[in-house]
């Protein structure tokens, strides 16, 4: 199964980043010919772009759920992510993206499509390359659970 991870978010944004600092953790460690990891500074279609031609996309990203803490990890199907964030409010959410693909014909899409989001609850974003103490410990966590995603398709 041809797979694609991506860390998503701004590395120059604190806690936004944690979805790029779990990706940079994961090269050291998944060295599969059929899985590409990368880091996405972007949302929307340009997203949409980078995960087509791939079987499954698994998205880590900072989220914020008043209903969890933050360092609380969960593994979210693309069906029940009601948008991904980004900063150009011109764009769309990958969803959206997703939708307008599919009524355009387009076939590339990866059937499992799914985010660990990473919550950052009310925690910073402001400029800064590093992570809360929260945030900081849930990298490791969110690392072995996206290994163990992997390892479910060897």
């Amino acid at each position: 199964m041809k797979t694609i991870i991506l860390g998503v978010g701004n590395p120059i944004l604190k806690n936004d980043g944690v979805g790029i600092h779990v990706a940079e953790e994961l090269k050291k460690m998944i060295k599969r010919p059929d899985v590409k990891i990368d880091s996405a500074f972007t949302g929307g279609m340009n997203l949409l772009d980078m995960i087509v031609d791939h079987d499954r996309a698994i998205l880590i990203d900072a989220v914020k759920r008043s209903d969890r803490k933050p360092g609380d990890i969960d593994i979210l199907p693309i069906g029940e992510i009601s948008a991904f964030h980004t900063c150009n409010p011109h764009d769309v959410s990958l969803p959206q993206a997703i939708e307008l693909a599919k009524k355009l014909g387009e076939k590339r899409i990866p059937k499992d499509i799914s985010l660990i989001g990473i919550n950052i609850g009310e925690l910073s974003c402001e400029f800064g390359e590093e992570l809360s103490g929260e945030i900081k410990k849930a990298v490791p966590k969110a690392v072995k659970i996206v290994k163990e995603e992997v390892e479910k398709d060897e």
